[in-house]
Protein backbone atom coordinates (compact mmCIF):
# COMPACT_ATOMS: atom_id res chain seq x y z
CA UNK A 1 0.00 0.00 0.00
CA UNK A 2 1.53 3.45 -0.76
CA UNK A 3 1.66 6.49 1.53
CA UNK A 4 -1.36 7.80 -0.18
CA UNK A 5 -3.65 5.01 -0.20
CA UNK A 6 -2.45 4.36 3.69
CA UNK A 7 -3.32 8.41 4.45
CA UNK A 8 -6.28 8.13 2.20
CA UNK A 9 -7.83 4.98 4.53
CA UNK A 10 -6.81 6.51 8.12
CA UNK A 11 -8.75 9.71 7.02
CA UNK A 12 -11.38 8.71 5.56
CA UNK A 13 -12.34 6.70 9.23
CA UNK A 14 -11.49 9.88 10.72
CA UNK A 15 -13.94 11.85 8.59
CA UNK A 16 -16.97 9.16 9.01
CA UNK A 17 -16.28 9.65 12.62
CA UNK A 18 -17.15 13.53 12.63
CA UNK A 19 -20.28 14.13 14.66
CA UNK A 20 -23.53 16.18 12.96
CA UNK A 21 -22.98 18.73 15.41
CA UNK A 22 -19.55 19.47 14.67
CA UNK A 23 -20.49 19.49 10.50
CA UNK A 24 -22.65 21.83 10.98
CA UNK A 25 -20.78 23.93 13.02
CA UNK A 26 -18.12 23.47 10.75
CA UNK A 27 -20.14 24.43 7.61
CA UNK A 28 -21.62 27.98 9.06
CA UNK A 29 -17.91 28.60 9.70
CA UNK A 30 -16.04 27.91 6.10
CA UNK A 31 -19.18 29.69 4.20
CA UNK A 32 -18.70 33.43 5.44
CA UNK A 33 -15.05 33.06 5.18
CA UNK A 34 -14.96 31.72 1.59
CA UNK A 35 -17.39 34.43 0.58
CA UNK A 36 -15.33 37.22 2.05
CA UNK A 37 -12.03 36.37 -0.24
CA UNK A 38 -12.00 39.32 -2.64
CA UNK A 39 -10.43 36.77 -5.17
CA UNK A 40 -14.22 34.85 -4.57
CA UNK A 41 -15.82 38.91 -4.12
CA UNK A 42 -13.79 39.72 -7.86
CA UNK A 43 -14.63 36.65 -9.02
CA UNK A 44 -17.22 36.49 -12.64
CA UNK A 45 -16.81 32.60 -13.28
CA UNK A 46 -16.78 29.62 -10.37
CA UNK A 47 -16.06 25.90 -10.46
CA UNK A 48 -17.35 24.65 -7.23
CA UNK A 49 -17.92 20.78 -6.44
CA UNK A 50 -21.13 19.06 -5.62
CA UNK A 51 -20.23 18.15 -1.86
CA UNK A 52 -21.33 14.83 -0.13
CA UNK A 53 -21.54 13.39 2.70
CA UNK A 54 -18.92 14.50 5.59
CA UNK A 55 -17.19 17.34 2.82
CA UNK A 56 -18.09 21.04 3.80
CA UNK A 57 -21.54 22.13 2.40
CA UNK A 58 -21.11 23.64 -0.64
CA UNK A 59 -25.03 23.57 -1.81
CA UNK A 60 -25.41 27.01 -0.02
CA UNK A 61 -22.38 28.00 -1.40
CA UNK A 62 -23.17 27.50 -5.07
CA UNK A 63 -27.07 29.10 -4.44
CA UNK A 64 -25.83 32.31 -3.01
CA UNK A 65 -23.22 32.36 -5.82
CA UNK A 66 -26.13 31.92 -8.04
CA UNK A 67 -28.11 34.67 -6.46
CA UNK A 68 -25.37 37.39 -6.93
CA UNK A 69 -24.67 37.03 -10.66
CA UNK A 70 -21.59 34.88 -10.90
CA UNK A 71 -21.50 32.48 -13.42
CA UNK A 72 -21.05 28.80 -11.75
CA UNK A 73 -20.07 25.63 -13.12
CA UNK A 74 -20.36 21.80 -11.58
CA UNK A 75 -17.59 19.15 -12.95
CA UNK A 76 -18.58 16.56 -14.58
CA UNK A 77 -16.64 13.31 -14.37
CA UNK A 78 -15.57 11.51 -17.56
CA UNK A 79 -13.61 8.23 -17.91
CA UNK A 80 -10.08 7.54 -16.88
CA UNK A 81 -10.37 10.24 -14.90
CA UNK A 82 -10.70 13.22 -17.21
CA UNK A 83 -13.50 16.13 -16.16
CA UNK A 84 -14.83 18.84 -17.63
CA UNK A 85 -16.78 21.93 -16.28
CA UNK A 86 -20.19 22.71 -17.31
CA UNK A 87 -22.50 25.82 -16.32
CA UNK A 88 -25.56 25.42 -14.12
CA UNK A 89 -28.17 28.03 -13.52
CA UNK A 90 -29.72 25.98 -10.50
CA UNK A 91 -29.23 23.12 -8.62
CA UNK A 92 -32.40 21.84 -9.89
CA UNK A 93 -31.03 21.06 -12.75
CA UNK A 94 -28.62 18.36 -11.80
CA UNK A 95 -28.97 14.72 -12.40
CA UNK A 96 -27.33 11.96 -10.87
CA UNK A 97 -23.42 11.30 -12.47
CA UNK A 98 -20.85 9.20 -11.76
CA UNK A 99 -20.30 7.52 -8.29
CA UNK A 100 -24.51 8.97 -7.56
CA UNK A 101 -23.00 12.15 -7.00
CA UNK A 102 -25.21 14.87 -8.52
CA UNK A 103 -23.74 16.27 -11.69
CA UNK A 104 -24.23 18.54 -14.92
CA UNK A 105 -25.77 16.96 -17.80
CA UNK A 106 -23.36 16.89 -21.46
CA UNK A 107 -25.82 19.59 -22.87
CA UNK A 108 -24.68 21.98 -20.69
CA UNK A 109 -22.51 24.71 -21.57
CA UNK A 110 -19.15 23.39 -21.06
CA UNK A 111 -16.52 25.80 -19.87
CA UNK A 112 -13.27 25.75 -20.39
CA UNK A 113 -10.46 25.58 -17.61
CA UNK A 114 -8.80 28.97 -18.85
CA UNK A 115 -12.41 30.95 -18.06
CA UNK A 116 -12.37 30.41 -14.89
CA UNK A 117 -11.15 33.03 -12.06
CA UNK A 118 -11.68 31.06 -9.01
CA UNK A 119 -11.92 27.31 -8.31
CA UNK A 120 -13.30 25.64 -4.60
CA UNK A 121 -11.14 22.48 -4.61
CA UNK A 122 -12.43 19.29 -2.91
CA UNK A 123 -10.13 17.19 -0.60
CA UNK A 124 -10.12 14.83 1.92
CA UNK A 125 -7.90 16.29 3.64
CA UNK A 126 -5.34 19.73 3.62
CA UNK A 127 -1.96 20.35 4.76
CA UNK A 128 0.18 23.43 5.70
CA UNK A 129 2.11 23.61 2.54
CA UNK A 130 -1.19 24.08 0.89
CA UNK A 131 -0.94 20.24 -0.62
CA UNK A 132 -4.51 18.25 -0.72
CA UNK A 133 -5.26 14.39 -0.27
CA UNK A 134 -8.08 13.83 -2.40
CA UNK A 135 -10.22 10.50 -2.99
CA UNK A 136 -8.09 8.41 -5.07
CA UNK A 137 -9.35 9.50 -8.61
CA UNK A 138 -7.37 11.86 -9.97
CA UNK A 139 -9.10 14.05 -11.50
CA UNK A 140 -8.15 17.84 -9.59
CA UNK A 141 -4.71 16.35 -10.07
CA UNK A 142 -5.40 16.41 -14.14
CA UNK A 143 -7.49 19.35 -14.32
CA UNK A 144 -6.13 21.85 -11.44
CA UNK A 145 -2.72 22.36 -14.29
CA UNK A 146 -5.21 23.29 -16.72
CA UNK A 147 -6.05 26.50 -15.08
CA UNK A 148 -4.67 29.84 -13.98
CA UNK A 149 -7.94 30.77 -12.12
CA UNK A 150 -7.11 30.95 -7.50
CA UNK A 151 -7.56 27.75 -6.12
CA UNK A 152 -9.21 27.51 -2.66
CA UNK A 153 -9.34 24.41 -0.70
CA UNK A 154 -12.78 23.86 1.62
CA UNK A 155 -12.02 22.44 4.46
CA UNK A 156 -13.02 21.56 8.11
CA UNK A 157 -10.38 22.29 10.79
CA UNK A 158 -10.48 18.35 12.11
CA UNK A 159 -8.85 17.41 8.16
CA UNK A 160 -6.28 20.09 8.18
CA UNK A 161 -3.26 18.77 9.26
CA UNK A 162 0.51 19.59 9.56
CA UNK A 163 1.33 17.57 5.78
CA UNK A 164 -0.52 15.15 4.21
CA UNK A 165 1.01 12.38 1.77
CA UNK A 166 1.72 13.91 -2.20
CA UNK A 167 3.63 13.04 -4.85
CA UNK A 168 5.21 15.30 -7.29
CA UNK A 169 2.39 15.97 -9.97
CA UNK A 170 0.23 17.13 -6.69
CA UNK A 171 -1.09 21.00 -7.48
CA UNK A 172 -1.35 23.55 -4.74
CA UNK A 173 -3.90 25.53 -3.37
CA UNK A 174 -3.28 29.41 -2.79
CA UNK A 175 -5.84 28.98 0.26
CA UNK A 176 -7.42 26.89 2.52
CA UNK A 177 -10.45 28.10 4.05
CA UNK A 178 -11.66 26.27 7.38
CA UNK A 179 -14.04 26.94 9.70
CA UNK A 180 -11.37 29.37 12.08
CA UNK A 181 -9.35 30.51 9.32
CA UNK A 182 -8.23 31.56 6.06
CA UNK A 183 -4.93 29.77 5.48
CA UNK A 184 -2.90 31.70 2.70
CA UNK A 185 0.41 29.66 0.81
CA UNK A 186 3.35 31.67 -1.46
CA UNK A 187 3.78 30.23 -4.80
CA UNK A 188 7.39 29.48 -5.91
CA UNK A 189 8.19 31.99 -9.22
CA UNK A 190 7.42 29.16 -11.62
CA UNK A 191 3.46 28.26 -10.15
Amino acid sequence: MTEKAAMRAQLMAREAALDAEYLVRSDAGIAPRLFALPEFEDARTVLFFYSVGHEPDTHLLIERALEIGKTVALPESRANGIMVARRITSLGELVPGKYGIPAPTADMPEIAPEEFDFVVVPALAYDLGGYRLGRGGGYYDRYLPQTRAFKCGAARERMFFPRVAREEHDVRVNCVVTETKVWRFSRPKSE
